[in-house]
């Protein structure tokens, strides 16, 4: 059997797979491993035999490059907008590992551990692709590999745990935005009681939007140039507190639900599949001129959305439109609404973006002390990909990928690149796990990477930021693409994902400095 699994390698990964995603939805205790269980089925087999680990280079670069880019191009297209609120939060992440490292060194001389130990336990415990630098700042050393094997699991299995602990919590976040997946849209129906000018209501149109307007026993769709009057009945649609604010200003809400009444004006969810409207405004695709309605909604994945006319339309999105009836036709051809258009792969932009983040990770940077610097195939793919995804497209080329597509692409990257870290470093973990050597390594890099999660954690609270942006910034902070996962396995929360990418992005090129730094000090 063994023979066969070494012959057939792509059977044993999938193998890997399969039995890894079952561990996955075991519970122990509060924790799931979810993705990363492909990594201890992975570790498990891989101590079989040294040979089933042979040749993964080139996978296991396959699936980190796909899961970094993916999760790039989602977090790409808050993060300009997030810097703002996180460019602290990155600034303690770097505090945090400049800990980590000083702790490693300190405690890892006090214990006798080699500098390849400390290097490799680093990048290890980071599960960080810095372990290609370690390994070049060690000469190869073998202990770099023992103490980046231990000390993976172990930084798996405690950052999970601080996950679990932090990421459902509700602590002020006073500086930091409401997510909109938590707070939801709703739409309120509202008698006007005074005569007022569109601008003047509070949050039009930014915070909130507006459709339907019943006048004289009339309904049709509300314009800029309206000016309410005393019993106008309007549908006000935003965020709780912004719709509860314009309510209050307009009025009071109304018996009548304005939507009950589709005779003369419509609504409906359509598919954005049209090529064209993909990696446009809501503004600029004028939906007022070519349809006389109005978007009010976009929900994207599980998260509903306020179609401000900032917004960018991304393919796979469903827009909730108001038009006048006999247009719905109309609107259809104009959104595509085409199931079978959007499942179809855009091959073309995702494996040449994939190619200019795989270039951009293999440029060398010479450095003084004769540390040189890489992206690698992690950190380059999600630095490219985070910028395509703030640039939506470019000219022809659309970068964003449906949602759907999205999720299935950065899950399927994320498991073959665990696999491929188990099969690999399994006869390692094997070798000097369960020695003094191996139990040295796994407290002094969970001690590490405690003091590193007070750093990023507590900084995040003090700095008024919510938890849900703490744990997410604490995964990239770590750099495990498992701990972003099971993050948003608990809470459905888009700033962990625009948290993580921030950190990881940052975090990822001072690792690959400071693994080169650690051997110098020992």
């Amino acid at each position: 059997m063994i023979n066969f699994l070494v012959s057939y390698p792509l059977v044993t990964i999938m193998g890997v797979l399969s039995l890894g995603a079952l561990l996955g939805q075991i519970k122990f205790g509060p924790l799931r491993f979810g993705a990363a269980g492909a990594l201890f089925v992975g570790l498990m087999v891989g101590m079989l035999d040294p040979r089933l680990g042979d040749g993964m280079t080139l996978v296991k670069s396959l699936g980190v490059g796909l899961f970094c880019y993916t999760v790039g191009l989602a977090a790409g297209s808050t993060f300009l907008s997030d810097l703002k609120r996180q460019w602290t939060l990155m600034l303690a992440g770097v505090v945090g590992l400049l800990l980590m490292a000083g702790f490693g060194v300190g405690v890892g001389r006090m214990v006798n551990l080699s500098s390849g130990h400390v290097a490799g336990l680093f990048a290890g415990v980071l599960t960080s692709p810095a372990i290609d630098a370690a390994q070049h700042a060690t000469n190869n050393s073998p202990d770099t590999l023992v103490g980046y094997a231990v000390s993976y699991p172990t930084g798996v299995i405690v950052a999970m745990i601080i996950v679990a602990m932090v990421a459902p919590k509700r602590w002020p976040g006073k500086r930091d935005n409401t997510s909109m997946a938590e707070a939801g849209i709703t739409a309120v129906s509202t008698l006007v009681t005074h005569d007022t000018r569109m601008s003047e209501i509070p949050g039009w149109p930014s915070r909130i939007r507006m459709s339907y307007l019943r006048r004289a026993g009339e309904m049709r769709l509300i314009t800029a140039a309206d000016y309410l009057h005393h019993g106008d009945i309007v549908l006000v649609v935003g965020m709780p507190d912004d719709v509860q604010g314009a309510v209050e200003f307009l009025g009071h809400p109304s018996e009548m639900r304005l939507t009950e009444n589709r005779r003369d004006v419509d609504y409906r969810r359509f598919l954005v599949s049209n090529p064209h409207l993909a990696g446009r405004t809501i503004g600029d695709i004028n939906v007022r001129s070519n349809l006389d309605g109005i978007v009010t909604r976009v929900r994207r994945g599980d998260l509903e959305m306020l179609a401000t006319d900032d917004l960018i339309l991304q393919p796979g999105d469903r827009v909730l439109a108001v038009v006048p009836r006999g247009r719905m036709g109309d609107a259809q051809d104009f959104f595509g609404d085409s199931e079978n258009r959007i499942s179809q792969l855009d091959a073309l932009t995702l494996g040449l973006g994939i190619a200019l983040g795989l270039l951009a990770g293999a440029i060398r940077v010479p450095l003084p002390g004769g540390i040189n610097f890489e992206l690698g195939s992690a950190a380059g793919p999600l630095i490219v990909g985070m910028v395509l995804g703030a640039l939506h497209r470019t000219g022809p080329f659309r970068w964003d990928l449906p949602h759907a597509t999205n999720s299935v692409l950065r899950q399927m990257g994320l498991m073959i690149f665990l696999a491929c870290v188990g099969l690999a470093t399994g006869p390692a973990f094997l070798s000097q796990a369960f020695s003094l050597i191996g139990l040295k390594i796994l407290l002094v890099s969970a001690v590490a990477l405690v003091l590193g999660a007070l750093v990023v954690l507590l900084g995040a609270k003090w700095l008024g930021l919510s938890a849900q942006r703490a744990a997410g910034g604490f995964a990239g902070f770590v750099g495990q693409p498992a701990v972003l996962g099971y993050a948003n396995q608990l809470v459905n929360d888009e700033r962990i994902d625009s948290a993580y990418g921030a950190l990881f992005a940052l975090g990822t090129v001072v690792k690959i400095l400071l693994v080169q730094v650690i051997p110098l000090l020992l």
